[in-house]
């Protein structure tokens, strides 16, 4: 193993790539510590200090690698353009010029994705102004009984905005260069950083937490997990395609086979994002009702079982959402009709199965087979975490969905620098 790390900065173009991606990656840590101006220091850290590490607001503050404990020009993260990268895959379905565009190759994609930036930078005003009134107001999603922004003119409101909506944007800046200049998916590796980076500090909280024996039950917890993920994510049905031999002139075309890879977990973390979203609304909207009145009990309520990951009616709601999510987001992902239609105009077939309908029948019952345990697969990464500390009575600060995007984003990464290994007869990390 260390030989494949040693040539891995042999070949020039791979270790300059490596060496640029790290650069970005600590560029992004060092906004991550810089506060939003008009907030003050001590204020920050006593806010830092009782921030909820579970639920809602802990799937928001890994996903920012810590910057919205400590309200810094990054606290928005990430999350603007996952959010406005979902729209528009979703937007594409229902819109034909959407999906005409994905289909026209690089020209296509580069419209789609300067509209998915212009929808991050409006989405990310959106946020920002949310997150800068929770703030202003005692027990809220964000806050204790002691507000964070005390002072909430319109002023100094406009340049919080301003400066996390810049943040934001500069983060997605910071993701295209890795993509273009360096290893990787620049996006993906920015989440990526951003969730190891907290896991260190919550291991010593679980540590600090719990006791000796409920700690490495945890450890083992993450790693069977890990080995689970790593299990699932290369699992893969795959449909054999049988193309028709042609005869032109004096030559044969065709013939070859091939195979449709249907992954076990086709969705991805999708339908997890899909399901925090979803809970993160009532949540919201309850932090501006009153707790007192005709709508209290809704207001206690939610914020005693929807905003923390440490109740039996958020981990069952949270399961459900990624179920229904995962069969959803597979249906948009894969249409049997399309690629039924796609296989027969291409003189392909699957052996034993007759061209179009059946086709189509049969590729709908794979799916609907496959997704299922994909669908149990990730809501039970995603609940354990949060069963378990419920049974112990402690705040875990990992949660499921964080396992899932690190080992992810690991092994496509090195994926990556395998084929660049490989194409220079190096041994690489998978074989």
């Amino acid at each position: 193993m260390l030989s494949v790390y040693r040539n891995m900065f042999r070949i020039r173009d791979l270790r300059n790539k490596i060496l640029f991606t790290l650069f970005i990656f600590a560029a992004y840590r060092l906004g991550t510590a810089v506060p939003v101006p008009g907030v003050s220091p001590d204020a920050v850290k006593a806010y830092a200090d009782s921030a909820e590490q579970s639920g809602i607001v802990g799937l928001l503050n890994l996903f920012s690698g810590g910057a919205l404990s400590s309200f810094s020009v990054f606290s928005l993260g990430i999350m603007p353009y996952i959010t406005s990268s979902i729209i528009m895959q979703l937007l594409a379905v229902v819109i034909p010029r959407l999906q005409r565009l994905q289909e026209e190759g690089e020209a296509g994609r580069k419209v789609v994705t300067q509209w998915t930036r212009y929808l991050t930078v409006i989405l990310a005003l959106l946020q920002s102004t949310g997150i800068t009134f929770l703030l202003s107001r005692p027990n809220t999603v964000l806050t204790g009984p002691t507000p964070l922004i005390t002072d909430y003119t319109t002023g100094r409101v406009l340049i919080m905005v301003l400066t996390m909506t810049a943040g934001t944007a500069f983060i997605m800046w910071l993701g295209e260069l890795i993509t273009q200049r360096g290893v990787g998916n620049g996006m993906s590796l920015i989440i990526f950083v951003s969730i190891v980076s907290r896991i260190p500090a919550q291991f010593a909280a679980i540590q600090a937490n719990s006791s000796m024996l409920q700690f490495w039950v945890i450890v083992a917890m993450f790693l069977l997990l890990t080995a689970g993920i790593i299990f699932v994510d290369q699992g893969q049905r795959r449909i054999p395609i049988q193309f028709s031999k042609r005869v032109r002139g004096r030559r044969v075309l065709g013939g070859q086979s091939t195979y449709i890879p249907m992954k076990v977990n086709n969705a991805g973390v999708i339908p997890i994002i899909f399901a925090s979203s979803v809970l993160y609304f009532p949540a919201l909207i309850a932090s501006s009702i009153p707790t007192e009145g005709f709508f209290g009990p809704i207001r206690r309520f939610v914020d005693n079982n929807l905003v923390s990951g440490t109740s039996w009616w958020y981990v069952v709601f949270f399961g459900l959402l990624i179920v229904f999510f995962t069969y959803f987001y597979t249906a948009i992902q894969f249409d049997p009709a399309r690629q039924s239609d796609m296989i027969q105009r291409q003189g392909g077939f699957i052996p034993g199965i007759r061209p179009g309908s059946a086709t189509t029948r049969y590729l709908e019952h794979i799916l609907s087979r496959i997704t299922l345990p994909g669908a149990l697969f990730l809501t039970a990464v995603a609940v354990l975490p949060s069963v378990v500390a419920i049974l112990w009575g402690i705040s875990l600060g990992f949660s499921g969905i964080s396992i899932l995007i690190v080992v992810g984003v690991a092994l496509e990464t090195m994926k990556q620098i395998e084929s660049q290994l490989m194409m220079r007869n190096y041994e690489g990390f998978l074989t």
